[in-house]
């Protein structure tokens, strides 16, 4: 099943094995975004996260870029919009799904389309991308999170370079310092990206769903309350679980036991 924009800008695909493809495809423009463009998007992410047929989601670009940030020609009607519209905020509604959202990095990410990638909760990048925060360049202020994500993954004197200077970020350095997950060649990015999604997709659907809440909630507070959170849901957790599912999760994890090859001395 497939859903696009009028223009197919924002193109949403499900395979039925439950992983959901969104490509920004506007490569003439090294897919920069239109206002139009980020409506569709939040749309799209909103329209994912509800669907329970989709476990994984994998967000590229078409073409040889993945988002070179704001059309800057739309700029004034992008920044001076409602920024806390989370209807139509792109960013917003990635951080409110549920579902894993694989990014797979080609080409140039640049501010806006480094914020986007910070939203994805995997990073897959091709050995020719490049993040770049051309905020300070510009003179725009960032609002989708790039101030304190990035220090939070890459350490905040490495962020406050990649941000001061406005110079790139390469795949190799951004995979060293923790951002990006793999670095393949650009003919393989997707299918790396479908590996790790297959990967997902063998596990149990609400633990995943669970599992990524709990650790990206966590991020967001120090650990000893961190800790705190994950004692609270895990007896959420097994407090709402019946006899039966008790049950069920043994005979699951005793087959899955017995399969397992003998060890060797």
């Amino acid at each position: 099943m497939d859903k696009s924009s009028p223009e197919n800008l924002i193109i949403v695909k499900k395979d039925s094995d439950g992983i959901a493809y969104v490509t920004i495809n506007r490569p003439k423009s090294l897919n920069s975004l239109t206002k139009p463009m980020m409506t569709d998007m939040a749309r799209a992410f909103k329209s994912l996260n509800a669907d329970e047929s989709v476990g994984v989601i994998i967000l590229s670009g078409s073409g040889r870029s993945f988002c070179s940030g704001v059309d800057l020609t739309a700029a004034e009607d992008v920044f001076k919009g409602d920024v806390k519209d989370v209807e139509t905020d792109p960013v917003a509604q990635m951080e409110l799904c549920r579902k894993p959202i694989i990014g797979a990095i080609a080409g140039f990410a640049i501010t806006a389309g480094f914020e986007i990638s910070l939203a994805c909760d995997i990073l897959i990048a091709s050995k020719d991308a490049k993040f770049i925060d051309t905020h300070a360049r510009f003179g725009i202020f960032p609002s989708w999170g790039l101030s304190q994500k990035l220090s939070r993954i890459i350490g905040a004197n490495n962020a406050r370079e990649v941000s001061l200077t406005a110079t790139p970020l390469t795949a190799e350095k951004a995979e060293k310092l923790g951002l990006v997950n793999h670095v393949v060649e650009g003919s393989e990015l997707l299918k790396k990206a479908r590996e790790v999604a297959e990967a997902i997709m063998k596990n149990n659907r609400d633990l995943v769903l669970r599992y990524k809440a709990v650790i990206n909630d966590g991020v967001k507070i120090d650990l000893h309350h961190a800790l705190l959170l994950e004692k609270e849901r895990a007896h959420e957790y097994y407090n709402g679980m019946t006899k039966d599912q008790f049950k069920k999760m043994q005979e699951f994890i005793a087959s899955r036991s017995s399969k397992k090859p003998a060890s060797k001395l």
